[in-house]
């Protein structure tokens, strides 16, 4: 009975993909509209260099400290010692209180964009 049953779905499947793909061929026969007009052009990407982060680097004795900024503010510090793994302060709330991080990737994060400032 069960081979019967996964037959008459396997035919039902199959006509259902032969009905689809007809008709999407009847489709494309159908002429276009004469009054479509042409799409715009995409607007120019603007990739100025005020957009890119300012990296400071300050070697001292025991450490490497490289400072990132964006736009001015202060968002991420990576600390290098001379012994051991680098490490990383972040400000992810953006109000100038930095938390520990061993790495970069220590979660997942979603995208946070600024969509207005007060």
């Amino acid at each position: 009975m069960r081979i019967y049953l996964s037959l008459l779905l396997g035919s039902i499947s199959l006509s259902a993909f032969f009905l689809a793909t007809f008709s999407l061929v009847a489709f494309a026969d159908q002429p276009a509209p004469a009054n479509l007009e042409p799409l715009p052009p995409p607007p120019a990407f603007d990739a100025s260099p005020d957009d890119a982060p300012e990296v400071t680097i300050i070697k001292q004795t025991e450490q490497t400290v490289e400072e990132f900024r964006a736009g001015g503010k202060l968002y991420m510090i990576k600390i290098t010692p001379k012994v051991g793994a680098p490490y990383y302060l972040v400000d992810d709330r953006g109000d100038g209180k930095f938390s520990r991080q061993e790495g970069l990737d220590s979660g997942v994060r979603p995208p946070r964009w600024i969509i207005h400032r007060f």
